[in-house]
């Protein structure tokens, strides 16, 4: 019997002063039986740096040409492609070439450095490709923040994210690479 994803519920109050976006949410996020409480909580981070209208969880896992949120326009074109983990050239080439612009959030201990230096010269043609790389410390202090239900607020400022909820509170200084 296959097991079955479980789903959270998360409270989100975003504080954006880079991007003066300023909003209340609410989420369902559907976690995959193979994810880990670290990559749910970046796909819910990421949905924060990210957030604008029309953005929106996609299959993520379960779909290999999907990414992990998206923003369509109303002809369905892709206008975000927003990514995580470290993938290969060939899956961010495809990426590329069908979204307007493309994010990467690139997590992990010890690897991170290893997949930028062997892919960094192939990526860096992409003009519309972002990639920014998140600390693993503070992405596995978050990865304790995952509970089936949740109210995190996140706050921006100057490149500095911090993310709270009740009992802690997450600094997160991403790298920007591309």
């Amino acid at each position: 019997m296959a097991l079955k994803a479980t789903i959270l519920k998360a409270q989100l109050s975003l504080s954006d002063m880079d991007r003066h976006v300023y909003q209340d949410c609410a989420m369902t996020i559907a976690q995959h039986p193979s994810e880990t409480e670290q990559r749910v909580m970046i796909r819910i981070l990421a949905y924060a740096l990210q957030l604008q209208e029309r953005l929106e969880f996609t299959k993520g896992l379960c779909e290999d040409d999907e990414p992990e949120l998206w923003v369509k326009n109303y002809s369905d074109e892709i206008e975000l492609w927003v990514d995580l983990g470290l993938p290969d050239e060939k899956r961010v080439k495809k990426a590329c070439n069908r979204a307007k612009q493309v994010v990467l959030y690139t997590y992990g201990e010890n690897t991170q450095g290893i997949w930028w230096q062997k892919n960094q010269s192939k990526l860096m043609q992409f003009a519309n490709l972002s990639i920014y790389s998140l600390p693993f410390e503070a992405t596995s202090q978050l990865a304790t923040m995952a509970a089936r239900s949740m109210a995190l607020t996140v706050t921006i400022q100057d490149g500095e994210i911090w993310v709270s909820n009740e009992n802690q509170s997450v600094q997160l200084l991403p790298t920007q690479l591309k």
